[in-house]
Parts: structure tokens; C-alpha cells; sequence
């Protein structure tokens, strides 16, 4: 059976418009890029095919264009939608920040700590500075380790902090491995950064530790 042959409530598109893109499966979700599916196969069949044979959603998505390009259903034209629907995604997310608008929700930071880094081989640790109204001045990438961890140093920091005149200060790094609970060494370097931050009157608002799943806050727990 065809898709437009399905009960309109059941279809993809039909379901997005009546009930939002957030009520649609991944399947469904990647079926809407598709279109068509394979032949003898729907897009909703050979969505679900492509998450299960290279999936999930993430592993699927992270994949460079070329190779997107390989995997059946998909080929040059789609590849390069999905990639650019991604970095759309990306982009509004970091909108919100690159906009100067106060963060009133720390998460909003956490999720966007979780887009820059989730994806990455090796272990990277970042910082976002802030202005005296928590706006969002500038987002760097301070230092790369192994995928074993990477040595921070505060001073560096603390430098970076001066130079983009910032009152505050939040830092993020990943976890390869996918396991996102912090540390000892975690901890330890986030008190070693939140007290020298403060010698320059500058505030460590929180620590983000990117995995799998939603990035764990060492704030949140009483950490920072």
C-alpha cells in the first residue's frame, strides 16, 4: 500500500501539519526527506530499514555526506538534504545564543555544548563567555585531548576570559566513550577553574559533560 493510500491521520506529512514534527517517529521523520522509498518498499519502510541496518538516528546523521551517499534510499540528492537539514538545525540552535540573548535557561547552553561537541572522535573542551547579562559573547574550543581525556589549563581560560572582556563563563567538554557521568578529574578541574576564574572577578556559571543522551550539569549538581 502506498503512503497516500494510508488513513491521512497515519500519514507523515498529514501528521506533521495536524499535530506538530515532534509526534512524528524518526522513521517518519526521515521519510519525509525521502519521499519515495525503494522500489517495492514505501519511504516509511525504507526509513525504517536504513535506521535499523545503520542507524539510530544519530550514528545516522553524523555520517559525512559522501557517505550518506552510499547507503540504499539515499544517494547524492538526499544525502546533501539531510546534511543541510542538520546544519539548519545546528544553526537555529545556535541563533538564540549568536543573537545576544540572556540565558534565563542554563540547559540552553547544555544543549548547545551537546551540538558542537557530541559528535567528536577525541576528547574537546570548550567555553562559552559571557556578558554581565549572561548574552552569549563568544564560543571557543580551548583544548583537544585523546579520546582518553585532554589536559586543561585554567590560566588559558582565564585569558580568554579577559580578552572578551566577560563576566561569566560556562565550559563543556565531551565524552567519546558515550558515558556522560562526571569524573573525579572532572570535578577536580572545575573547582581548579571556578577559583581562578574568580580572582579575576570572573564567574564559573557551570560545567556541561556531553554523552549520549541530555548533557549532564555539574552545576545542577551542586558541583560548581
Amino acid at each position: 500500500m502506498h503512503i497516500r493510500d494510508w488513513p491521512a491521520d497515519e500519514r507523515p506529512r498529514e501528521k506533521l501539519m495536524h499535530r506538530g514534527a515532534a509526534a512524528l517517529s524518526d522513521a517518519e521523520l526521515l521519510a519525509i526527506f525521502l519521499g519515495s522509498g525503494l522500489r517495492g518498499r514505501d519511504a516509511v519502510q525504507t526509513a525504517r530499514e536504513l535506521l535499523t541496518e545503520h542507524g539510530p538516528l544519530r550514528s545516522l546523521l553524523e555520517r559525512e555526506p559522501g557517505d550518506l551517499a552510499q547507503l540504499p534510499g539515499l544517494g547524492p540528492a538526499r544525502a546533501c538534504k539531510l546534511s543541510a537539514a542538520l546544519e539548519l538545525g545546528n544553526r537555529h540552535l545556535a541563533a538564540g545564543l549568536e543573537r545576544g540573548i540572556a540565558l534565563t535557561d542554563p540547559f540552553t547552553a547544555g544543549r548547545y555544548f551537546a551540538q558542537r561537541l557530541r559528535h567528536r572522535a577525541h576528547e574537546v573542551f570548550a567555553a562559552l563567555f559571557l556578558d554581565t547579562r549572561h548574552r552569549a559573547l563568544a564560543f571557543e574550543e580551548l583544548f583537544q585531548g585523546t579520546i582518553d581525556g585532554s589536559e586543561v589549563h585554567p590560566r588559558e581560560v582565564v585569558r580568554r576570559a579577559l580578552a572578551h572582556n566577560a563576566a561569566a563563563v560556562i565550559v563543556g567538554h565531551n565524552h567519546p566513550s558515550g558515558c556522560s557521568d562526571p569524573s573525579a578529574a572532572d570535578r577536580a578541574i572545575t573547582a581548579r577553574l571556578k577559583q581562578a576564574l574568580s580572582l579575576v572577578e570572573v564567574r564559573l556559571l557551570d560545567h556541561f559533560v556531553v554523552g549520549d543522551g541530555s548533557p549532564v550539569s555539574l552545576a545542577a549538581r551542586g558541583w560548581v
